[in-house]
């Protein structure tokens, strides 16, 4: 039965004949995506987005994020007042993530949004989640950023139901929609800061890298081959990050490719210091020191990150609940470290009777200084419309398991969320 609260989509929607997205377009979009997540069979979403429509917008997102540096610089206007939200997960909660953006206010010129990863998974509308924002991106790219999480990549999106949900919906098309997805969040840029004061990314902070090339090879035009790759437990800088390289969707998370490792999938902890994060069986765990640290070293005043929900928080006796949508887990000196998280009731699927009925969060950061946040919470959209789970969540319910590195390399077993 059709909900009457959601005007009925007349028509399939159609790609601008210029290529060039408008607010009236952007509402077509909404209104279809928010129309058939509640009357149709997800297979049938195809009828009003159509594969060449749905194609183009992934290629014309992937061409605006592919240029971006792998950590954006937000000059918030200070005279024109322009505001900065940020949000924190979402995990394929699109009704949820249609709230928050109304209740925000959209993105335009004086209302800038960053989006700090994990759109994906776990929820049962990743595809119109990741889709909608995408085309925010490309409507308006330098008012709306896109950051990627750990959830943006083949290992988890195989395990927690995001690749089966674009089959299902896509059917014969479906491999190659998931394969422009996967090319998308291959060229997510992954951190911002925010004039010049604020740092965001999904996990948090990561460990500086020493590359010693060798002497100059037999090779072709005297190539220089790297040879020797020193780490370290000790705070990267953001040179390091500049140069890190995010272009692949499941390293090994060693060598050259630590620190996405880091920035995607750290956590903070109480206790003092760097050291591996043994839970996850990847990244870092850091503590205050080490948040003082950074933020002292680059004149921030603070640290935005998100990556864990209530199901993380729930074992994490030395960190807050995440009741609220979001903790303040570190306070110092020079700021504080705040870890924020958009989906409320979460996770959407629970093998348990009892949910944790937390609330989502964002966070309007305001001028001169965008250093004082403000917290914005609210309850999740219901009743959400039924809809079958594309993973089997009994069996990855814990989301702080330990990673099958193994497995993360030919993506065929159950790890950590």
């Amino acid at each position: 039965m059709e909900d009457p609260a959601v005007p009925c989509p007349h028509l399939p929607l159609y790609w601008p004949p210029d290529g060039s997205l408008s607010m009236d377009w952007m509402g077509l979009l909404t209104g279809i995506l928010d129309w058939s997540s509640r009357n149709l069979p997800p297979s049938d979403l195809p009828t009003l987005l159509p594969f060449p429509v749905l194609a183009r917008l992934l290629l014309a997102a992937s061409d605006v994020l592919h240029k971006e540096p792998n950590c954006v610089r937000i000059h918030a206007d200070k005279e024109e007042l322009s505001s900065v939200v940020v949000v924190g997960d979402v995990h394929g909660q699109l009704h949820d993530v249609l709230f928050l953006l109304e209740d925000a206010g959209f993105p335009a010129e004086d209302r800038l949004f960053v989006f700090n990863g994990d759109y994906v998974d776990r929820g049962a509308w990743g595809l119109e989640t990741f889709v909608l924002l995408l085309a925010w991106k490309v409507f308006l790219p330098h008012r709306v950023f896109l950051l990627r999480g750990n959830h943006e990549s083949k290992y988890c999106t195989s395990v927690y139901g995001f690749e089966n949900e674009v089959l299902s919906k896509y059917g014969d098309q479906g491999k190659q929609v998931y394969r422009k997805c996967l090319r998308c969040f291959e060229d997510l840029p992954l951190a911002s800061v925010i004039a010049d004061s604020v740092y965001t990314a999904h996990g948090g902070l990561f460990r500086s890298i020493n590359v010693t090339p060798s002497k100059r090879s037999k090779g072709k035009k005297g190539r220089r081959i790297v040879t020797n790759v020193e780490t370290s437990l000790k705070l990267g800088s953001m040179e390091e990050l500049s140069k890190a390289r995010r272009t692949v969707l499941d390293p090994p998370w060693e060598g050259l490719n630590l620190i996405p490792g880091d920035v995607l999938w750290s956590d903070p902890s109480l206790a003092l210091g760097l050291s591996p994060n043994k839970e996850r069986g990847i990244g870092l765990m850091w503590g205050p020191d080490c948040t003082e640290e950074f933020l002292k070293k680059n004149q921030f005043k603070l640290i935005i990150r998100s990556h864990e929900g209530p199901d993380a928080r729930v074992k994490r006796d030395d960190l807050s609940g995440m009741d609220a949508g979001y903790t303040i887990d570190h306070q110092v000196e020079s700021g504080q470290l705040i870890t924020l998280f958009s989906a409320p009731d979460y996770p959407q699927f629970q093998a348990t009777d009892k949910r944790f009925n937390n609330r989502g969060a964002y966070i309007v950061l305001q001028p001169p200084h965008f250093a004082s946040p403000v917290f914005h919470t609210f309850e999740a959209v219901k009743p959400r419309p039924q809809v079958k789970p594309y993973y089997d969540y009994e069996e990855v319910i814990d989301s702080d398991e330990e990673l099958d590195l193994r497995s993360m390399d030919n993506g065929s077993s159950i790890g950590s969320a």
